[in-house]
């Protein structure tokens, strides 16, 4: 009898995923779903962090080589590849616009808020680009716990219920419906924790590399006011 019921319930994971109930198999199957998208996200995020931090360090060299900024802006200025490049670019159109005209009256007072303005706004954008996907990871890391948890607590009611309509309390009876149910609470895990370190991990990383951006249009805006002192 114990032989005929060990082999009647598979305890394997695909064994346990096969005999669970359907809302139980619903939750498992989103709870992989969102761990298989937060693991895309997470392996592009690690992929673009590193070229966003290479083409800043690249742009860097070229900015403070010493070389001319007009010349730095024919190369750059059309397609900037990186958020950097765009920031310096959006900076850079908007002076050569005020230059074209000779500074008429009134525009050297507002061309600095101007410039830094047009940055300001650029970072944000290319932020808002390279932060994309991020509330999926925060939004898997705070709730799969509790989608696996529903599945689990559907899971032990399934298993009470077998255990009220057979009579039987031993452990065969009870074993399949707890396991199921904890193997949901399990894929829940699996799926919240890497999203959760991720999200911190990314969180921390965006906000250097906002902090390098702004750093930049500082420094930048530091040079045009100095060339705008000049023409003065």
């Amino acid at each position: 009898m114990m032989g005929a019921a060990a082999q009647a319930h598979d305890l394997s994971m695909w064994g346990l995923f096969l005999q669970a109930d359907w809302v139980v198999k619903l939750v498992m199957l989103m709870l992989l779903a969102a761990s298989v998208w937060c693991w895309a996200i997470i392996f592009d995020k690690l992929v673009r962090l590193r070229k966003l931090n290479s083409e800043a360090a690249a742009f860097e060299d070229s900015f403070w080589s010493g070389g001319s900024l007009d010349s730095l802006y024919e190369r750059v200025g059309k397609r900037p590849g990186d958020p950097m490049s765009a920031t310096f670019a959006a900076g850079m159109r908007e002076w050569r616009h005020a230059t074209e005209k000779g500074f008429p009256a009134g525009v050297k007072a507002s061309l600095q808020q101007r410039i830094e303005r047009v940055m300001s706004v650029t970072i944000g954008r290319e932020m808002s680009r390279a932060e994309r996907y991020m509330p999926v990871l925060a939004t898997v890391g705070s709730t799969a716990p509790f989608v696996g948890l529903f599945g689990t607590v559907w899971g032990i009611m399934n298993s009470f219920s077998a255990i009220a309509g057979s009579n039987n309390t031993s452990l065969a009876v009870v074993a399949p419906g707890i396991a199921e149910a904890l193997f949901a609470t399990a894929l829940g895990l699996v799926a919240a924790i890497p999203a959760v370190v991720a999200y911190n991990k990314f969180s921390n990383d965006l906000g250097r590399y906002g902090d390098r951006l702004d750093a930049f249009a500082s420094e930048f805006s530091a040079i045009l006011s100095r060339h705008l002192e000049e023409r003065a």
